[in-house]
């Protein structure tokens, strides 16, 4: 008897594009982690993908949250989950993440 390792197609869905040629996978991993910790089974998945030519951008559906030219560099953990909450968890809590928000 075979079962399927596929989980029901909920919650968003983080996709994180890194550049390979700058060696940005392990970064790209890290805040994989991290929301995956903040988060856990409320996101449907996180995807990194890998790219060149110094991309770095992170989506949520389809929509962009950071894009490391036009936003000034990289996230930190606490604004990367906000912007995510915002758009696809709205009334999640991220506790004392949130007062700088306030």
């Amino acid at each position: 008897m075979s079962q399927s390792l596929e989980q029901p197609d909920h919650g968003p869905h983080i996709t994180i594009t890194y550049c390979t040629q700058c060696n940005w996978l392990l970064r790209a991993s890290w805040m994989a982690s991290e929301l995956l910790n903040t988060f856990g089974t409320e996101l449907g998945s996180v995807t990194l993908v890998p790219g060149t030519g110094g991309v770095f951008h992170i989506d949520v559906d389809g929509t962009l949250i950071w894009e490391r030219k036009r936003d000034g560099g990289f996230p930190d953990a606490p604004e990367l989950k906000r912007r995510v909450r915002d758009i696809a968890l709205p009334d999640w809590r991220l506790g004392h993440a949130d007062r700088g928000s306030e």
